[in-house]
């Protein structure tokens, strides 16, 4: 597909433009897709000029349905990837940790060419399956990067928005996208146009790399709550044993009724059920992403016994742990 079509800007010759290719997996994320292409096309538009030309491909050639439903048409395939400067892998989303056999095989036949890959959201994944991330900065989606830290121990994961090093480029999905493309273009063709794109998609600013996924809690609440802060890192940092809100208010030096106020006005809930949220979130992450058993998920989520922890991730989430698990392997 090509995304050099006629605009209001007359086309100027002797340009060479360079050719990404984007693979779709099935579950791929459109936004983060996009993101990334939509920047593409909007730099030969503002610049008058066929910087870029991108083409879709899927693993075997045939129309690939995102994540929301939406189905693209690739234009080739594995076997008949025409060629490329750069290419770019588009992940499910959430991240499929099974029958990417043959993808993975691909990839590293591909990096014996020794061209710029790069992987969008959990496209990164499928990098580092390949090997292609060994040594490398790289990012992924944020709920992906505790795995990936743990998988993958050779590779310097960072939970920066995007990562550009040497020849691999990856970032964490969704908008970050835009990022990422918004910095390559203005290394490859200046700021200027890289500005005249983010005002086109009235983007208030381009976002640095170094940029954080999340928001920090402290710069959701400000600054000036020092004490809720060190109460919820106090929380994040003791998820396998628990504390009470007494000793929270003890350790961060409030009383408890100041500290459940605190709660209560900027995080619009109490100490015990947002400690209780923080811990059935490392929960879910570890029954989606690792095969630890779920009776030692329990217990380094903080839950006393086994049944105790499937009776309140059921009431919170609508399915018991073992059920998560077992609606993951069907999804992979």
């Amino acid at each position: 597909m090509s995304i050099n079509e006629p605009t209001q800007h007359p086309r100027k010759e002797g340009v060479i433009p360079r050719r990404y290719g984007f693979l779709l997996l099935p579950g791929y994320s459109l936004i983060a897709f996009a993101s990334a292409i939509e920047a593409l096309r909007m730099a030969n538009w503002v610049s008058g000029q066929d910087l870029y030309e991108c083409t879709m491909i899927s693993p075997y050639g045939a129309a690939v349905t995102s994540s929301c439903g939406v189905e693209t048409r690739a234009d080739g395939s594995l076997e008949q990837m025409p060629e490329f400067d750069s290419l770019i892998v588009c992940g499910a989303s959430p991240v499929a940790r099974t029958g990417n056999e043959s993808v993975i095989r691909w990839l590293r036949h591909l990096n014996r060419r020794g061209m710029e890959v790069g992987g969008i959201g959990t496209g990164s994944y499928l990098l580092a399956c390949a090997g292609l991330l060994d040594g490398y900065r790289a990012t992924i989606h944020w709920w992906d990067l505790g795995s990936l830290r743990d998988e993958f121990p050779n590779i310097s994961v960072s939970s920066n928005l995007f990562e550009i090093d040497r020849d691999r480029i990856t970032c964490g999905g969704g908008s970050a996208a835009m990022d990422m493309m918004l910095f390559l273009i203005g290394q490859q063709h200046g700021l200027e146009i890289a500005s005249a794109i983010s005002e086109q998609f009235v983007c208030e600013r381009i976002r640095p790399p170094e940029h954080p996924q999340r928001i920090p809690l402290q710069a959701r609440i400000g600054t000036s709550h020092n004490k809720l802060i060190e109460a919820v890192s106090l929380m994040e940092a003791n998820i396998d044993e628990p504390l009470t809100t007494d000793d929270l208010a003890f350790h961060v030096g409030v009383s408890r009724r100041h500290l459940e106020r605190l709660f209560k006005k900027h995080l619009q809930s109490v100490p015990s059920k947002y400690y209780l949220q923080l811990r059935l979130e490392k929960a879910r992450q570890q029954l989606q992403q690792t095969e630890v058993p779920v009776a030692e998920v329990a217990r380094i989520c903080g839950f006393a016994t086994a049944s105790h922890f499937s009776t309140t991730y059921r009431n919170h989430y609508g399915l018991t742990p073992r059920q998560e698990r077992s609606a993951k392997l069907g999804k992979g």
